[in-house]
């Protein structure tokens, strides 16, 4: 037996669209308000304001200056020569004797001109001798590895994977130890070459616990940031990373581990990186403490 339905289907009104108002400009809506989307029509009519609005404001005096930085390093010994010569000239043509006269109006501003223009010309000289240092990314000397510690479960393993990942694609991070609960869970990226067989050098775990690096991130349970690496004596408490490894971060992993994060460039990580990095920290405890108490 079948059953069938009817369904008697009316025409229903359409509702009346009104044209949206263009937007005014400088007006701000208040916090929280929803601005519904423009018609094509608008957009397309104020295309050019809101492309305008949109487009980051760049500071034209800064860009020249940077792209002319001798010569703006050289302005102040041109404007000391040219104001040397000046006084110079201004003597020889005014016919003014050439003896300094203590007395004399004339000679004193003389005497403070050329004061002045030497200070200029020495400024420059200091500017021209004084360059700020280019950083630039090294390649680390090293082997490539990738080491899983005993004990660590499937999803444990996922997350620290994606950890490396991010790091990776979004710091200067070329290399990665994870130590937990008294073992090494990860090695992974660019490691410093064994100098017995040429294979990447094993992260000996209780050693790195005794030193002092390992022992003042735990105490502090804050994160630790040597933004120049070549600088800390205590580097040599990292045998298994680079030689040249430029920029590190101790980052506590919970009460049980740290990770230590190695960069190519010399003050790579900023504030945010060291923000997102204590972030991962927190949730590679979470992950990691469950692997190890099931």
């Amino acid at each position: 037996m079948e059953l069938s339905r009817s369904v008697i289907s009316a025409p229903l009104p359409q509702p009346t669209l009104r044209p949206a108002p263009a937007p005014r400009l400088g007006r701000r809506l208040p916090f929280g308000a929803f601005s519904p989307p423009q018609p094509l029509s608008n957009v397309r009519e104020h295309g050019c304001c809101i492309s305008r609005a949109l487009r980051p404001r760049q500071d034209w005096v800064e860009g020249w200056v940077r792209s002319n930085d001798t010569l703006v390093r050289s302005v102040p010994i041109l404007v000391g020569g040219a104001s040397l010569v000046a006084v110079l000239l201004n003597r020889a043509v005014s016919g003014i004797a050439a003896v300094a006269d203590a007395s004399s109006s004339q000679s004193r501003a003389d005497i403070l001109t050329l004061a002045l223009s030497v200070t200029d010309i020495l400024a420059g000289l200091v500017w021209l001798s004084i360059r700020p240092k280019s950083i630039s990314p090294v390649v680390p000397r090293g082997i490539e590895c990738k080491r899983v510690g005993p004990g660590v479960s499937n999803s444990a393993l996922h997350e620290l994977l994606w950890a490396w990942d991010s790091l990776t694609t979004a710091t200067c991070c070329k290399s990665l130890v994870a130590v937990y609960g008294g073992n090494c869970v990860l090695q992974i990226g660019v490691a410093a070459g064994s100098p017995e067989d040429g294979n990447a050098l094993t992260v000996d775990a209780q050693k790195f616990i005794q030193g002092s690096l390992y022992k003042s991130a735990m105490e502090s349970k804050k994160q630790s940031y040597l933004a120049n690496l070549a600088l800390y004596p205590g580097r040599s408490e990292l045998p298994f990373l680079p030689a040249n490894t430029q920029a590190l971060i101790l980052q506590p992993i919970g009460d049980k581990g740290i990770a230590v994060v190695g960069g190519d460039t010399i003050r790579g990580f900023t504030s945010i990186d060291q923000a997102w990095i204590a972030m991962i920290a927190d949730k590679l405890d979470a992950t990691l403490s469950k692997s190890f108490n099931s």
